[in-house]
Protein backbone atom coordinates (compact mmCIF):
# COMPACT_ATOMS: atom_id res chain seq x y z
CA UNK A 1 0.00 0.00 0.00
CA UNK A 2 1.59 3.48 -0.81
CA UNK A 3 2.26 6.39 1.57
CA UNK A 4 -0.36 8.90 1.69
CA UNK A 5 0.69 12.15 1.95
CA UNK A 6 -1.97 15.37 2.48
CA UNK A 7 -1.02 18.58 1.83
CA UNK A 8 -3.00 21.62 3.10
CA UNK A 9 -2.84 24.43 -0.19
CA UNK A 10 -1.92 24.51 -3.19
CA UNK A 11 -0.04 27.15 -3.80
CA UNK A 12 3.06 26.93 -5.97
CA UNK A 13 5.23 24.96 -4.12
CA UNK A 14 2.66 22.41 -2.45
CA UNK A 15 2.20 21.87 -6.15
CA UNK A 16 5.33 21.54 -6.98
CA UNK A 17 5.94 18.99 -4.10
CA UNK A 18 2.78 17.24 -4.88
CA UNK A 19 4.25 16.32 -8.50
CA UNK A 20 7.76 14.85 -6.69
CA UNK A 21 6.10 13.19 -4.17
CA UNK A 22 3.28 11.25 -6.89
CA UNK A 23 6.54 10.20 -8.98
CA UNK A 24 8.33 8.53 -5.74
CA UNK A 25 4.75 6.48 -5.62
CA UNK A 26 3.32 8.19 -3.09
CA UNK A 27 -0.45 8.36 -2.63
CA UNK A 28 -1.05 12.86 -2.69
CA UNK A 29 -3.88 14.57 -1.89
CA UNK A 30 -4.13 18.36 -1.98
CA UNK A 31 -6.79 20.10 0.22
CA UNK A 32 -7.34 23.65 -1.00
CA UNK A 33 -9.67 26.11 0.91
CA UNK A 34 -10.40 28.69 -1.69
CA UNK A 35 -12.53 27.85 -4.84
CA UNK A 36 -9.41 27.56 -7.11
CA UNK A 37 -6.13 26.04 -7.35
CA UNK A 38 -2.90 28.45 -7.31
CA UNK A 39 -3.09 29.84 -4.25
CA UNK A 40 -1.98 33.77 -4.49
CA UNK A 41 -1.50 33.08 -8.12
CA UNK A 42 -5.12 33.46 -8.97
CA UNK A 43 -7.24 34.83 -11.48
CA UNK A 44 -9.99 38.04 -11.50
CA UNK A 45 -11.96 38.13 -14.93
CA UNK A 46 -14.71 40.23 -15.74
CA UNK A 47 -16.14 41.85 -19.04
CA UNK A 48 -13.58 40.07 -21.05
CA UNK A 49 -10.68 41.40 -19.10
CA UNK A 50 -8.33 38.94 -16.79
CA UNK A 51 -6.39 39.95 -14.26
CA UNK A 52 -3.34 38.29 -12.80
CA UNK A 53 -3.93 38.52 -9.07
CA UNK A 54 -0.63 37.14 -7.75
CA UNK A 55 3.27 37.34 -9.33
CA UNK A 56 3.02 39.01 -12.39
CA UNK A 57 6.85 38.32 -13.27
CA UNK A 58 8.44 35.63 -14.68
CA UNK A 59 12.32 35.86 -13.84
CA UNK A 60 14.66 32.94 -13.34
CA UNK A 61 13.43 31.16 -16.32
CA UNK A 62 15.74 28.32 -15.89
CA UNK A 63 13.90 27.34 -12.36
CA UNK A 64 11.17 26.83 -14.00
CA UNK A 65 12.55 24.70 -16.58
CA UNK A 66 14.40 22.54 -14.44
CA UNK A 67 11.14 21.89 -12.65
CA UNK A 68 9.48 20.74 -15.74
CA UNK A 69 12.81 18.89 -16.98
CA UNK A 70 12.68 16.94 -13.85
CA UNK A 71 9.62 15.04 -15.44
CA UNK A 72 11.05 14.81 -18.55
CA UNK A 73 8.75 17.86 -19.59
CA UNK A 74 9.74 21.21 -21.26
CA UNK A 75 7.79 24.27 -20.06
CA UNK A 76 6.96 24.69 -23.85
CA UNK A 77 4.75 21.14 -23.83
CA UNK A 78 2.19 23.40 -21.26
CA UNK A 79 2.50 27.24 -22.14
CA UNK A 80 4.03 29.76 -24.70
CA UNK A 81 7.18 31.61 -23.34
CA UNK A 82 8.10 34.81 -24.94
CA UNK A 83 10.85 37.45 -23.82
CA UNK A 84 9.55 40.68 -23.02
CA UNK A 85 11.63 43.46 -25.03
CA UNK A 86 11.66 45.97 -23.49
CA UNK A 87 12.05 43.84 -20.20
CA UNK A 88 10.17 46.88 -18.31
CA UNK A 89 9.97 50.91 -17.86
CA UNK A 90 11.25 52.97 -14.84
CA UNK A 91 9.20 56.53 -15.01
CA UNK A 92 11.21 58.91 -12.30
CA UNK A 93 10.00 62.08 -13.50
CA UNK A 94 8.36 63.31 -16.79
CA UNK A 95 10.69 63.39 -18.79
CA UNK A 96 13.07 61.42 -17.50
CA UNK A 97 12.85 57.23 -17.63
CA UNK A 98 14.79 54.48 -18.29
CA UNK A 99 13.83 51.97 -20.29
CA UNK A 100 15.27 48.16 -20.03
CA UNK A 101 16.17 46.24 -23.05
CA UNK A 102 16.31 42.17 -23.66
CA UNK A 103 20.06 42.22 -23.59
CA UNK A 104 22.99 43.30 -21.82
CA UNK A 105 24.70 45.17 -24.69
CA UNK A 106 21.61 47.66 -24.82
CA UNK A 107 21.68 47.94 -20.92
CA UNK A 108 25.35 48.80 -20.88
CA UNK A 109 24.82 51.62 -23.91
CA UNK A 110 21.82 53.25 -21.49
CA UNK A 111 24.18 52.96 -18.12
CA UNK A 112 26.80 54.79 -20.26
CA UNK A 113 24.34 57.41 -21.37
CA UNK A 114 23.28 58.79 -18.12
CA UNK A 115 26.60 58.27 -16.40
CA UNK A 116 29.37 57.73 -18.49
CA UNK A 117 32.05 55.10 -16.97
CA UNK A 118 29.54 53.38 -15.51
CA UNK A 119 29.30 50.26 -17.61
CA UNK A 120 32.43 49.22 -16.91
CA UNK A 121 31.31 48.82 -13.17
CA UNK A 122 28.17 47.52 -14.51
CA UNK A 123 29.98 44.79 -16.29
CA UNK A 124 32.12 43.89 -13.33
CA UNK A 125 29.25 43.57 -10.70
CA UNK A 126 26.96 41.81 -12.92
CA UNK A 127 30.24 38.93 -13.65
CA UNK A 128 30.16 38.69 -9.75
CA UNK A 129 26.60 38.67 -9.99
CA UNK A 130 26.53 35.68 -12.35
CA UNK A 131 28.88 33.76 -10.36
CA UNK A 132 26.81 34.31 -7.41
CA UNK A 133 23.71 33.56 -9.79
CA UNK A 134 25.24 29.80 -10.53
CA UNK A 135 26.81 29.39 -6.85
CA UNK A 136 23.29 30.01 -5.54
CA UNK A 137 21.16 28.08 -8.36
CA UNK A 138 22.82 25.09 -8.85
CA UNK A 139 24.14 24.27 -4.71
CA UNK A 140 22.81 26.41 -2.13
CA UNK A 141 19.10 27.40 -2.88
CA UNK A 142 18.34 23.50 -2.62
CA UNK A 143 19.65 22.72 0.51
CA UNK A 144 17.08 21.83 3.34
CA UNK A 145 17.88 24.66 6.10
CA UNK A 146 18.70 22.56 8.46
CA UNK A 147 22.24 23.58 9.63
CA UNK A 148 25.00 26.76 8.63
CA UNK A 149 27.34 23.74 7.40
CA UNK A 150 25.16 24.06 4.25
CA UNK A 151 26.62 27.09 3.66
CA UNK A 152 30.40 25.99 4.07
CA UNK A 153 31.84 25.23 0.97
CA UNK A 154 34.72 26.43 -0.94
CA UNK A 155 33.05 28.74 -2.49
CA UNK A 156 31.67 30.48 -0.19
CA UNK A 157 34.24 30.36 2.20
CA UNK A 158 36.10 32.85 -0.53
CA UNK A 159 33.23 35.15 -1.09
CA UNK A 160 32.18 35.20 2.90
CA UNK A 161 32.63 39.08 2.95
CA UNK A 162 30.00 38.87 0.64
CA UNK A 163 27.49 38.18 3.49
CA UNK A 164 28.13 40.85 5.37
CA UNK A 165 28.60 43.69 2.92
CA UNK A 166 24.97 44.93 1.56
CA UNK A 167 24.09 45.60 -2.07
CA UNK A 168 23.41 49.00 -1.03
CA UNK A 169 27.15 49.50 -0.18
CA UNK A 170 28.18 47.37 -2.91
CA UNK A 171 26.49 49.15 -5.74
CA UNK A 172 27.10 52.66 -4.62
CA UNK A 173 30.50 52.17 -4.45
CA UNK A 174 31.37 52.79 -8.19
CA UNK A 175 27.73 53.61 -9.31
CA UNK A 176 27.02 56.96 -8.69
CA UNK A 177 23.88 57.93 -10.89
CA UNK A 178 20.82 58.34 -8.78
CA UNK A 179 18.76 56.87 -11.68
CA UNK A 180 21.29 53.37 -11.88
CA UNK A 181 21.22 53.20 -8.44
CA UNK A 182 17.57 52.91 -8.11
CA UNK A 183 17.50 50.50 -11.01
CA UNK A 184 20.25 47.92 -9.65
CA UNK A 185 19.00 47.61 -6.52
CA UNK A 186 15.26 47.64 -7.23
CA UNK A 187 15.25 44.11 -7.93
CA UNK A 188 16.10 42.79 -4.49
CA UNK A 189 12.72 43.87 -3.50
CA UNK A 190 11.60 40.37 -5.16
CA UNK A 191 13.52 39.08 -1.64
CA UNK A 192 11.66 41.32 0.45
CA UNK A 193 13.62 43.55 2.13
CA UNK A 194 15.95 46.85 1.95
CA UNK A 195 18.92 46.80 -0.42
CA UNK A 196 20.95 48.51 2.88
CA UNK A 197 19.95 45.05 4.73
CA UNK A 198 19.97 42.62 1.99
CA UNK A 199 23.63 40.71 1.64
CA UNK A 200 25.52 41.67 -2.00
CA UNK A 201 25.89 37.79 -2.20
CA UNK A 202 21.81 38.21 -3.18
CA UNK A 203 23.44 40.20 -6.43
CA UNK A 204 22.38 37.62 -8.31
CA UNK A 205 18.81 38.81 -8.73
CA UNK A 206 20.81 41.39 -10.81
CA UNK A 207 22.09 38.27 -13.18
CA UNK A 208 18.30 36.98 -13.02
CA UNK A 209 16.97 41.01 -14.11
CA UNK A 210 20.02 41.78 -17.00
CA UNK A 211 21.25 38.39 -17.60
CA UNK A 212 18.40 36.11 -18.32
CA UNK A 213 15.25 38.52 -18.80
CA UNK A 214 12.40 39.28 -18.25
CA UNK A 215 9.81 36.78 -19.75
CA UNK A 216 5.81 36.27 -20.11
CA UNK A 217 4.26 32.80 -20.66
CA UNK A 218 1.00 33.63 -22.98
CA UNK A 219 -2.06 33.32 -21.41
CA UNK A 220 -0.65 35.20 -18.05
CA UNK A 221 1.56 33.26 -14.80
CA UNK A 222 -1.99 31.33 -14.29
CA UNK A 223 -1.00 29.21 -17.18
CA UNK A 224 2.14 28.32 -14.92
CA UNK A 225 -0.28 27.06 -12.59
CA UNK A 226 -2.79 25.47 -14.98
CA UNK A 227 0.61 23.54 -16.51
CA UNK A 228 1.38 22.29 -12.78
CA UNK A 229 -1.69 21.16 -12.12
CA UNK A 230 -1.68 19.47 -15.18
CA UNK A 231 1.13 17.75 -14.49
CA UNK A 232 0.32 17.05 -11.07
CA UNK A 233 -3.09 15.50 -12.19
CA UNK A 234 -1.41 13.17 -14.89
CA UNK A 235 1.20 12.18 -11.88
CA UNK A 236 -2.22 10.59 -10.39
CA UNK A 237 -2.21 13.67 -7.57
CA UNK A 238 -5.42 14.52 -6.45
CA UNK A 239 -6.66 17.73 -5.76
CA UNK A 240 -9.43 19.30 -3.53
CA UNK A 241 -10.99 22.66 -3.50
CA UNK A 242 -13.28 24.70 -0.91
CA UNK A 243 -11.99 21.52 1.66
CA UNK A 244 -11.25 24.45 5.00
CA UNK A 245 -8.16 22.51 6.72
CA UNK A 246 -9.20 23.45 10.15
CA UNK A 247 -6.85 21.16 12.58
CA UNK A 248 -3.85 18.67 12.59
CA UNK A 249 -4.31 15.47 14.20
CA UNK A 250 -1.10 14.75 16.45
CA UNK A 251 -1.30 10.98 17.80
CA UNK A 252 2.05 9.97 20.01
CA UNK A 253 3.89 13.25 18.59
CA UNK A 254 2.80 12.02 14.92
CA UNK A 255 0.77 14.18 12.70
CA UNK A 256 -1.54 11.14 11.61
CA UNK A 257 -4.23 13.21 9.81
CA UNK A 258 -6.15 16.49 9.10
CA UNK A 259 -9.83 17.96 9.91
CA UNK A 260 -11.05 18.91 6.32
CA UNK A 261 -14.27 20.79 6.65
CA UNK A 262 -15.71 18.42 9.95
CA UNK A 263 -14.27 14.85 8.06
CA UNK A 264 -11.00 13.27 9.24
CA UNK A 265 -8.57 12.82 6.38
CA UNK A 266 -6.06 10.46 7.71
CA UNK A 267 -2.56 10.31 6.72
CA UNK A 268 0.52 9.00 6.75
CA UNK A 269 2.71 12.67 6.11
CA UNK A 270 1.01 16.24 6.68
CA UNK A 271 2.58 18.73 4.45
CA UNK A 272 1.77 22.33 4.20
CA UNK A 273 2.12 24.71 1.73
CA UNK A 274 -0.35 27.26 3.74
CA UNK A 275 0.85 30.34 5.77
CA UNK A 276 3.63 28.49 7.93
CA UNK A 277 1.95 30.62 11.23
CA UNK A 278 -1.41 29.79 10.29
CA UNK A 279 -0.70 26.14 10.10
CA UNK A 280 0.88 25.85 13.63
CA UNK A 281 -2.66 27.51 14.57
CA UNK A 282 -3.81 24.24 13.57
CA UNK A 283 -1.73 22.42 15.82
CA UNK A 284 -2.41 22.45 19.89
CA UNK A 285 -0.09 24.03 21.90
CA UNK A 286 2.73 22.03 22.89
CA UNK A 287 3.11 20.99 19.17
CA UNK A 288 4.03 24.60 17.67
CA UNK A 289 7.56 25.43 17.77
CA UNK A 290 7.44 29.16 17.20
CA UNK A 291 5.58 31.95 19.48
CA UNK A 292 3.77 34.62 18.83
CA UNK A 293 6.73 36.66 20.04
CA UNK A 294 8.97 34.95 17.70
CA UNK A 295 6.80 35.80 14.31
CA UNK A 296 6.22 39.36 15.66
CA UNK A 297 10.51 39.96 15.70
CA UNK A 298 10.76 38.62 12.28
CA UNK A 299 11.30 41.11 8.93
CA UNK A 300 8.71 40.48 6.53
CA UNK A 301 8.84 41.11 3.36
CA UNK A 302 6.13 43.84 2.42
CA UNK A 303 2.26 43.27 1.91
CA UNK A 304 0.76 45.26 -0.88
CA UNK A 305 -2.39 47.26 -2.24
CA UNK A 306 -3.63 46.23 -5.27
CA UNK A 307 -5.90 47.99 -7.94
CA UNK A 308 -7.33 45.56 -10.99
CA UNK A 309 -8.19 48.55 -13.33
CA UNK A 310 -10.03 48.37 -17.04
CA UNK A 311 -9.92 50.39 -19.39
CA UNK A 312 -11.86 51.65 -22.07
CA UNK A 313 -8.41 52.69 -24.22
CA UNK A 314 -5.07 51.55 -24.97
CA UNK A 315 -2.92 53.52 -22.85
CA UNK A 316 0.39 55.14 -23.99
CA UNK A 317 3.77 56.10 -22.60
CA UNK A 318 3.54 52.51 -20.61
CA UNK A 319 4.93 48.88 -21.31
CA UNK A 320 4.00 45.71 -20.31
CA UNK A 321 5.71 46.24 -16.23
CA UNK A 322 6.37 50.11 -15.75
CA UNK A 323 7.85 50.98 -12.00
CA UNK A 324 6.97 54.56 -11.63
CA UNK A 325 10.07 56.15 -9.12
CA UNK A 326 9.05 59.72 -8.48
CA UNK A 327 9.25 59.51 -5.00
CA UNK A 328 11.98 59.22 -2.77
CA UNK A 329 12.65 55.07 -2.13
CA UNK A 330 14.31 55.54 1.32
CA UNK A 331 10.79 57.44 2.65
CA UNK A 332 8.48 54.74 1.49
CA UNK A 333 11.26 51.71 2.52
CA UNK A 334 11.06 53.45 6.28
CA UNK A 335 7.32 53.24 6.58
CA UNK A 336 7.54 49.02 5.37
CA UNK A 337 10.50 48.12 7.71
CA UNK A 338 11.53 50.86 10.26
CA UNK A 339 8.13 52.69 11.23
CA UNK A 340 5.48 50.45 9.68
CA UNK A 341 2.92 53.07 8.61
CA UNK A 342 0.89 53.67 5.53
CA UNK A 343 3.85 56.01 3.17
CA UNK A 344 2.98 59.62 1.98
CA UNK A 345 4.01 59.21 -1.64
CA UNK A 346 4.60 55.90 -2.23
CA UNK A 347 6.44 53.95 -5.35
CA UNK A 348 4.26 52.10 -7.20
CA UNK A 349 4.39 49.57 -10.16
CA UNK A 350 1.84 48.82 -12.86
CA UNK A 351 1.20 46.11 -15.12
CA UNK A 352 -0.05 46.33 -18.33
CA UNK A 353 -0.30 42.96 -20.15
CA UNK A 354 -2.93 43.28 -22.72
CA UNK A 355 0.18 45.69 -24.43
CA UNK A 356 1.55 42.14 -25.07
CA UNK A 357 -1.18 39.93 -24.73
CA UNK A 358 -4.36 40.20 -26.71
CA UNK A 359 -6.15 37.89 -24.13
CA UNK A 360 -6.02 40.21 -21.05
CA UNK A 361 -8.41 42.73 -22.58
CA UNK A 362 -11.23 42.96 -25.72
CA UNK A 363 -9.58 44.88 -28.57
CA UNK A 364 -9.05 48.42 -28.13
CA UNK A 365 -9.10 48.49 -24.25
CA UNK A 366 -6.07 47.83 -21.76
CA UNK A 367 -6.02 46.05 -18.27
CA UNK A 368 -4.04 47.30 -15.68
CA UNK A 369 -2.72 46.28 -12.23
CA UNK A 370 -1.26 48.55 -10.00
CA UNK A 371 1.01 47.93 -6.87
CA UNK A 372 1.89 50.09 -3.75
CA UNK A 373 4.48 47.51 -1.26
CA UNK A 374 3.33 48.60 2.14
CA UNK A 375 4.41 47.64 5.81
CA UNK A 376 1.93 43.90 6.49
CA UNK A 377 -0.35 44.24 9.72
CA UNK A 378 -1.36 48.14 9.33
CA UNK A 379 -4.98 49.62 8.79
CA UNK A 380 -6.43 48.48 6.08
CA UNK A 381 -10.21 50.11 5.35
CA UNK A 382 -11.65 51.59 1.98
CA UNK A 383 -11.76 54.60 2.35
CA UNK A 384 -7.53 54.70 2.80
CA UNK A 385 -7.65 52.11 -0.19
CA UNK A 386 -9.56 54.93 -2.32
CA UNK A 387 -7.70 57.68 -1.41
CA UNK A 388 -3.92 56.13 -2.51
CA UNK A 389 -5.46 55.38 -5.55
CA UNK A 390 -6.86 58.89 -6.42
CA UNK A 391 -3.08 59.66 -5.47
CA UNK A 392 -0.97 56.92 -7.55
CA UNK A 393 -3.83 57.45 -10.69
CA UNK A 394 -3.75 61.14 -10.96
CA UNK A 395 0.59 60.69 -10.91
CA UNK A 396 0.13 58.14 -13.56
CA UNK A 397 -1.73 60.73 -15.71
CA UNK A 398 0.82 63.73 -14.95
CA UNK A 399 3.61 61.05 -15.59
CA UNK A 400 2.51 59.76 -18.52
CA UNK A 401 0.61 62.72 -20.23
CA UNK A 402 -2.80 61.63 -20.50
CA UNK A 403 -5.69 61.57 -19.11
CA UNK A 404 -7.34 58.09 -18.40
CA UNK A 405 -9.67 58.47 -15.25
CA UNK A 406 -12.56 59.13 -17.34
CA UNK A 407 -11.72 55.81 -19.20
CA UNK A 408 -12.05 53.21 -16.34
CA UNK A 409 -14.63 50.56 -16.80
CA UNK A 410 -14.26 49.15 -13.32
CA UNK A 411 -11.61 48.31 -10.83
CA UNK A 412 -10.77 46.28 -7.98
CA UNK A 413 -8.77 46.38 -4.89
CA UNK A 414 -7.24 44.05 -2.65
CA UNK A 415 -4.80 44.68 0.45
CA UNK A 416 -3.91 43.45 3.77
CA UNK A 417 -7.69 41.95 5.09
CA UNK A 418 -8.04 40.05 2.00
CA UNK A 419 -3.83 38.59 2.31
CA UNK A 420 -5.70 37.52 5.83
CA UNK A 421 -9.19 36.00 4.86
CA UNK A 422 -7.96 34.33 1.22
CA UNK A 423 -4.70 32.79 2.47
CA UNK A 424 -4.59 33.21 6.43
CA UNK A 425 -1.49 35.14 5.58
CA UNK A 426 0.12 36.36 8.69
CA UNK A 427 -0.42 40.16 9.06
CA UNK A 428 -1.98 40.11 5.23
CA UNK A 429 2.10 39.67 4.30
CA UNK A 430 1.98 39.08 0.92
CA UNK A 431 5.48 37.69 0.03
CA UNK A 432 6.58 35.89 3.15
CA UNK A 433 9.83 36.54 5.17
CA UNK A 434 12.34 38.99 3.65
CA UNK A 435 16.07 37.29 2.89
CA UNK A 436 17.77 39.17 5.31
CA UNK A 437 21.14 37.78 6.95
CA UNK A 438 19.23 36.92 9.88
CA UNK A 439 16.98 34.94 7.72
CA UNK A 440 18.88 33.32 5.41
CA UNK A 441 18.95 29.33 4.74
CA UNK A 442 19.09 27.67 8.11
CA UNK A 443 17.72 30.68 10.18
CA UNK A 444 14.25 30.43 8.28
CA UNK A 445 11.74 28.20 10.20
CA UNK A 446 12.52 24.21 9.86
CA UNK A 447 11.08 23.06 6.26
CA UNK A 448 10.51 19.84 9.33
CA UNK A 449 8.94 20.18 12.16
CA UNK A 450 11.01 19.85 15.43
CA UNK A 451 7.88 19.00 17.71
CA UNK A 452 6.00 16.59 15.26
CA UNK A 453 6.68 13.48 13.59
CA UNK A 454 5.56 13.12 9.74
CA UNK A 455 4.95 16.98 9.77
CA UNK A 456 6.37 19.52 7.23
CA UNK A 457 6.57 22.63 5.62
CA UNK A 458 7.21 24.48 1.85
CA UNK A 459 6.53 27.92 0.79
CA UNK A 460 8.02 31.29 0.97
CA UNK A 461 8.02 31.37 4.62
CA UNK A 462 10.69 28.48 5.15
CA UNK A 463 13.60 27.82 2.68
CA UNK A 464 14.63 29.25 -0.18
CA UNK A 465 12.41 32.05 0.54
CA UNK A 466 9.60 34.65 -1.49
CA UNK A 467 9.16 34.31 -4.85
CA UNK A 468 7.86 31.71 -7.09
CA UNK A 469 11.34 30.17 -8.07
CA UNK A 470 12.08 29.70 -4.44
CA UNK A 471 8.60 28.52 -3.92
CA UNK A 472 8.81 25.79 -7.10
CA UNK A 473 12.69 24.67 -5.27
CA UNK A 474 11.32 24.54 -1.85
CA UNK A 475 8.46 21.64 -2.94
CA UNK A 476 11.46 19.87 -4.65
CA UNK A 477 13.77 20.48 -0.86
CA UNK A 478 10.48 19.04 1.33
CA UNK A 479 10.23 16.49 -1.39
CA UNK A 480 13.66 15.26 -0.61
CA UNK A 481 13.46 15.49 2.99
CA UNK A 482 10.37 13.23 2.96
CA UNK A 483 12.35 10.69 0.63
CA UNK A 484 15.17 10.40 2.66
CA UNK A 485 12.50 9.33 5.46
CA UNK A 486 11.30 7.04 3.42
CA UNK A 487 14.51 6.07 2.00
CA UNK A 488 13.47 6.84 -1.48
CA UNK A 489 16.34 8.26 -3.88
CA UNK A 490 15.00 9.37 -7.50
CA UNK A 491 17.06 10.28 -10.17
CA UNK A 492 15.71 14.40 -9.87
CA UNK A 493 17.70 14.45 -6.31
CA UNK A 494 20.33 17.21 -5.86
CA UNK A 495 20.77 17.41 -2.34
CA UNK A 496 24.15 15.46 -1.24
Amino acid sequence: MKNKITIIGSGFSSLAASCYLAADGFDVSIYEKNNSVGGRASVFSKDGFKFDMGPTWYWMPDVFEHFFNDFNTRSSDFYQLDKLNPAYKVIFTKHDSIIISDTIDKIYSIFEKFEPGSSKHLHAFLESAKYNYEVAIKDLVYRPGNSIVELITPTTIRRVDQFFQTISKQVRNKIKHPYLISILEFPVLFLGAKPSNTPSFYNFMNYADFGLGTWHPKGGMYEVINAMVSLATSLGVKIYTNQNVSKIIVENKKASGIIVNGDLIEADIVLSGADYHHTETLLERPYKQYSESYWNSKTFAPSSLLFYVAFDKKLHNVNHHTLFFDADFNEHAATIYDNPSWPKKPLFYASFPSITDASFAPKGKEAGTFLIPLAPGIEDTTSIRERYFEQIIGRFEALTGQEVKDSILFKRSYCINDFINDYNSYKGNAYGLANILTQTAFLRPKIKSKKVDNLYFTGQLTVPGPGVPPSLISGKIVSLEINKKFKILKNHETIV
